[in-house]
């Protein structure tokens, strides 16, 4: 292992975790075990109510398909194998054969919101227009601006009668299906009850989802009802009530476990495993799509446009060390997605640990230690899928001192970071960062690759953060765009990836595993290999 991995350094050797920490307040009313699943959140706040959740896909996991359900829904009941799409309020989806830009969505009928009122193709008009309709009384900023990333194709949508929704799409996309996974139906009548104000409809809300809002402060806390009426009767939720806690300070989440003031907490830290095992905690663990990267500017001026620097920077790092520093709660960083599926089988030979290869590369670049490259990297100090965030990029810092790299972070919070993500390297808001470290799903060939990377999905569009403007990568995706055949679009998606790896437009760091610890009580919970998971079947015991 490096020498700078030390575990006992980065983490204090885990000290803090024998002490009392200082809970927030309102944890001390969330105390009643009976029915009531706590979960401490690794989120800052309250993802918001309004079917397009803040907060990162955490928001999405605790606040979006607990609430809400999508047209397409990912079956997270198994965790031997990647989680797969399924129906969901669609019971089936299809391109129409005589345009292939016009997508046909069958809606499943007899489904009721949480008000009783059954769903209708309008419902999903309402609720599109709120996330794609700038000029709609109903659109939803804030909600938009988590989802409208998710479908940059979409140009057009409507009702044909009860029961079929249509998307129509500015080019051929053969992706649509996964970004219907993003945005939850809701209908007019709840936005009307509550005065046509999305900000008081936070506080209202109506889905169809498994769990109905029963109270709701942003800084404190959300109370989740079972909805005993749900339409899939195998995933009505075996427990009364889920409250959601924000704890962003992984020791917090720790003690609050240890002190039976939650059941189920978000990301431990490594060092405090061992011991949670030892005191009777369960620990869960699986792989899944998830990156942890940091994103290079490649606008002029940036010293991230050279490849042999960021081919130097991937070298540099020891991600093996990294994984002994986080106690196996990670893979390492592969590429965009993890070795072993069909778009990454091989490990790359490009992301070896080989600092003398690094130095050499930077030397050509005319970058040496005693002539370094000095950089800003923004960074979160917490937040969804961003692991031990500080520990892991001090490391970083570490090593690529030893090469040539000079780092200094500047720290947001993890919404704010996300904003920053969306608007861009250069931007005000990014301070002057030449590189974001963000974690993000990475489940389909669009949220892994695409929008990571595609021209014209360039902030405010999508996430292309780098402004990278490359022909070659936009002539590849609009191949992928337009195969319909799964094993020939897998084969695109390889050789986009390939590229991707050859070209080094990303630190690839890690890969969660994302681990979670709860309570000897909490049973019935399948970790599924997805950044999203189901709360129905779990139950509580004594």
């Amino acid at each position: 292992m490096h020498p700078t991995l030390s575990r006992r350094h980065l983490f204090g050797g885990g000290a803090a975790l024998g002490m009392a920490a200082v809970l927030p307040f309102d944890l001390a009313q969330a105390q009643t075990p009976s029915g009531n699943l706590r979960v401490g959140m690794t989120a800052s706040a309250v993802p918001l109510p309004n079917g397009m959740p803040d907060q990162g896909a955490e928001g999405h996991r605790f606040m979006g398909i607990t609430l809400y359900d999508h047209l397409v829904m990912w079956d997270l009941s198994v965790s031997d194998r990647p989680a797969p799409l399924r129906p969901g309020l669609a019971t089936s989806w299809r391109v129409d054969p005589a345009n292939p830009k016009r997508w046909i969505f069958t809606l499943r009928e007899g489904v009721k919101f949480h008000d009783g009122k059954i769903m209708t193709a309008e419902d999903v008009v309402f609720s599109y227009n709120r996330a794609f309709k700038n000029d709609a009384p109903e659109f939803d900023p804030r909600g938009s601006a988590q989802v409208r990333g998710r479908m940059p194709t979409i140009v057009n949508w409507y009702a044909e009668g009860e029961n079929t929704f249509i998307i129509e799409t500015r080019t051929v996309d053969s992706l649509v299906p996964y970004g219907a996974t993003w945005t939850g139906i809701t209908h007019r009548g709840a936005w009307e009850a509550a005065g046509r104000d999305n900000d008081k409809f936070l506080t209202q809300p109506v889905g169809t989802g498994p769990f109905k809002l029963e109270a709701f402060n942003i800084r404190e806390r959300a109370i989740l009802a079972r909805n005993a009426d749900y339409w899939e009767t195998a995933r009505i939720p075996k427990v009364a009530r889920v409250t959601l806690l924000p704890l962003p300070e992984a020791n917090t989440r720790v003690a609050a476990l240890r002190s039976n003031q939650v059941d189920f907490i978000e990301a431990p830290p490594p060092d405090a495993i061992p011991s949670l095992r030892q005191a009777g905690f369960n620990i869960v663990t699986n792989q899944y799509g998830h990156n942890w990267t940091w994103h290079f500017n490649m606008k002029e001026g940036s010293p991230w446009r050279d490849v042999r620097v960021r081919r130097a920077a991937n070298l540099a790092i020891d991600r093996t060390g990294m994984k002994d520093m986080l106690a196996g709660t990670m893979l390492e960083g592969g590429g965009l997605v993890p070795v072993g599926g069909p778009w990454n089988p091989v490990r790359s030979p490009r992301l070896t640990y080989d600092q003398a290869g690094a130095r050499r590369l930077l030397a050509e670049a005319g970058i040496t230690p005693r002539t370094p490259m000095r950089t800003k990297v923004a960074i979160s100090s917490s937040g969804s899928g961003q692991m031990q965030v500080l520990a892991m990029n001090e490391a970083l810092q570490q090593q690529l001192k030893e090469v040539g790299i000079e780092v200094t972070f500047e720290v947001f919070d993890w919404n704010s970071l996300l904003s920053t993500w969306r608007e861009g390297a250069g931007a005000a808001s990014v301070r002057g960062c030449d590189a974001i470290n963000v974690s993000y799903t990475a489940l389909d060939p669009y949220t892994s690759i695409v929008r990571l990377v595609k021209s014209d999905l360039a902030p405010p569009v999508a996430n292309n953060w780098g402004f990278l403007n490359d022909p070659a990568y936009d002539a590849l995706i609009t191949r992928i765009y337009e195969t319909f055949d799964i094993t020939a679009q897998d084969a695109l998606v390889k050789e986009l990836h390939d590229k991707v790896l050859d070209d080094a437009l990303f630190l690839f760091v890690a890969h969660d595993m994302n681990p979670r610890a709860m309570s000897r009580r909490v049973n019935g919970f399948v970790q599924a290999q997805s950044w999203f998971q189901d709360l129905t079947p779990i139950s509580l015991g004594a």
